[in-house]
């Protein structure tokens, strides 16, 4: 074993040094429009994400490729460093491109990044792509792409398909590493010349760990929240607790709300003793008064029909959101303060 995980560093560091004097074709060295779009932002960055931007821009600026992780939790700001990043590169001439693990979450933060641009002024074109889009929509989109129309480009893993030629594309992102293997990782930087790789990941994994699963990658740690965040309150109860938390649940749809319930099943396995997704839907509509609009999501689900319930979810148009673990790749529903999880104990921390 010793020997194994000695060869396996060994390759890593290897690795490392290799891509470590790659020299870099992209050379960022304007920044003014990105300095300027993070002054006027509506609030201050934490300390933890401008030392994270510095050390992003740094490598961008120096002229070696960039292969960075940076990992945060949910909520730290990680996307906006990523902006931040990726418009900096399109000031230089340049394109740019975040892929996402998600359809619903692609489009997401497609929208916030045009508004954002539109808001302060921010003259680049962003682009879309995602799999069940049109063939005229999707001839449109690599149309921009390929001719240069298009500075910064947001998608799901459909951004590494043949079909998308790139004009002179510096930076690639990924968003939810874990969804995404080394292998896409390298198809995608296979699209450009050497392009600067950027990595995010709110996964917690220990330091140790990130450095020998990305041993290859420099990392930076967000380890702040920003200001004004509450905790997280989390608290273990027997299912005797059940009605309370039902009545809990009801009381925050009120008080208008919304609220995941998390099952470890699709439907029903003879011989376990677990909740699953599709029967705990019909109980709680027994339970819930009619107002309350619940909603139910799994992964033999169709990705439209997936689309179509977070959507609804997204527009508090669904109220209570019954589902299996395919929403840990999530998509941002502030509105959303409650999570119940049923058989937490079949999953891991």
């Amino acid at each position: 074993v010793y020997d194994e995980f000695f060869f396996f560093l060994l390759a890593v560091r290897h690795l490392k040094e290799k891509r470590q004097n790659i020299r870099s074709p992209f050379h960022v060295e304007k920044q003014e429009e990105c300095r300027r779009l993070l002054k006027d932002l509506p609030y201050r960055l934490t300390n933890a994400q401008l030392r994270t931007l510095e050390e992003v821009l740094g490598d961008l600026k120096s002229g070696s490729v960039m292969n960075r992780l940076i990992q945060g939790d949910v909520g730290s700001g990680k996307t906006i460093i990523a902006v931040l990043a990726l418009l900096a590169v399109c000031e230089n001439g340049y394109q740019g491109a975040l892929m996402v693990p998600t359809e619903v979450l692609a489009r997401q933060h497609y929208e916030s990044v045009a508004e954002l641009f539109a808001a302060h002024g921010v003259e680049k074109e962003v682009v879309l792509i995602t799999g069940s889009m049109t063939a005229k929509e999707k001839r449109l989109a690599y149309e921009k792409v390929a001719s240069h129309e298009a500075d910064i480009i947001i998608g799901t893993h459909a951004l590494i398909q043949e079909k998308v030629v790139y004009d002179n594309l510096a930076l690639v992102i990924t968003d939810e590493q874990h969804r995404f293997g080394v292998r896409q990782r390298e198809i995608f930087a296979e699209k450009g010349r050497h392009p600067h790789i950027l990595v995010m990941s709110a996964t917690p994994i220990p330091r140790t760990l990130a450095i020998i699963l990305y041993g290859d990658l420099d990392i930076s740690v967000v380890d702040e929240v920003p200001a004004k965040r509450l905790p997280v309150k989390n608290c273990v109860v027997n299912t005797g607790y059940r009605n309370k938390a039902y009545a809990f649940i009801e009381n925050e749809v009120k008080n208008g709300h919304q609220a995941y319930v998390i099952c470890p099943l699709v439907e029903e396995v003879e011989g376990m003793e677990t909740e699953n997704a599709t029967d705990y839907v019909k109980k709680l509509r027994q339970i819930f008064p009619e107002e309350i609009q619940l909603g139910l999501l799994h992964g033999q689900m169709k990705p439209a029909q997936k689309n179509k319930v977070m959507e609804a979810f997204m527009k508090n148009e669904v109220q209570v959101l019954v589902a299996t673990t395919v929403v840990e790749v999530g998509v941002n529903v502030p509105n959303a303060t409650v999570m119940m999880i049923e058989n937490a104990e079949r999953f891991g921390l």
